[in-house]
């Protein structure tokens, strides 16, 4: 059991016998009255949020989670499929509840699966990664305009608004949080 003030943004909790991802918190503490914890929560079955408030003396139960390094193999229709580096096992995880990671992430890439009794909770992306374009509208000249931006497609069919600079072929770094242009990736 955790206390509502030691509760942390990333940290998994079981709330209604249901898992729970933290995903902000915010410590309260009005001139009258009792501290408390506001949280916002997305329940990792079904990927409803929810924006309980839970007062200080309260506890919550937190789940204790394993993360296995497991290597991205392909997406069918349903699934991600995946195979463990440690065992060489493959398996799927339902996309339900992880649609957004799918643009996100590369086949032949390394991803942390955070598990709970064998029920996956999360793909971990890292928060910056880097994508080759493979679609992109060649710049028009004269077309100068401060911040002037376009939309890309990159490889695994993310589309990203870029400066109007970038080509086919360039390497970009996105943030995977946002889905927003970082930079340029020289190599």
């Amino acid at each position: 059991m955790v206390k509502a003030g030691s509760i942390e943004k990333g940290m998994y909790i079981l709330l209604k016998d249901e898992p729970h991802l933290v995903t902000e918190r915010e410590f309260v503490k009005p001139g009258k009255g009792q501290a408390f914890v506001r949280v916002k929560l997305k329940n990792v079955k079904t990927g409803l949020v929810q924006r309980p408030v839970i007062k200080s003396h309260e506890s919550v139960e937190e789940i204790v989670v394993e993360e296995h390094p497991s290597q991205y193999l392909y997406a069918d229709e349903s699934a991600y499929h995946f195979m463990d580096t440690d065992t060489y096992e493959q398996f799927e995880i339902p996309m339900a509840g992880f649609e957004e990671k799918k643009d996100f992430m590369k086949e032949g890439d390394t991803y942390d699966i955070v598990m709970w009794e064998s029920i996956p909770l999360g793909i971990k992306i890292p928060l910056k990664e880097t994508y080759t374009v493979s679609a992109a509208e060649d710049a028009v000249k004269g077309d100068t305009v401060t911040g002037a931006t376009k939309t890309v497609v990159c490889e695994t069919g993310l589309q990203v608004k870029v400066p109007i600079f970038i080509k086919s072929g360039d390497k970009i770094l996105v943030n995977t949080d946002t889905g927003e242009y970082v930079e340029r990736v020289n190599t």
